[in-house]
């Protein structure tokens, strides 16, 4: 015979509400950061023609090797973040 589970207890609860709020929280500025980088500086590359970074026009940049930092960057970030946001949520002390 199978047992039923026990009910999860409120404050297990919170804890995972909590959890989901801040993933969903760092996720959206991440895809922010992405879409920047991905969208806009293709977007307004005559505007950005003006801006220089390591002596080559940023559009230019960001085409070539910038977008693919950043998307680096973005991994790296939500992988820290998202390790640190687990501990917190099962020692029971996320914001």
């Amino acid at each position: 015979m199978d047992k039923a589970k026990p009910a999860p207890s409120p404050s297990l609860l919170a804890r995972r509400a909590a959890h989901w709020q801040a993933t969903q929280r760092l996720t959206a500025v991440l895809l922010l950061v992405w879409l920047l980088t991905g969208f806009l500086t293709v977007f307004y590359a005559r505007e950005l023609l003006h801006l220089h970074l390591f002596g080559w026009p940023l559009p230019f940049y960001m085409a070539a090797q910038g977008a693919s930092l950043v998307y680096l960057a973005i991994i790296g970030c939500y992988a820290w973040r998202m390790r640190r946001l687990d501990q917190q949520c099962q020692a029971g002390t996320l914001p």
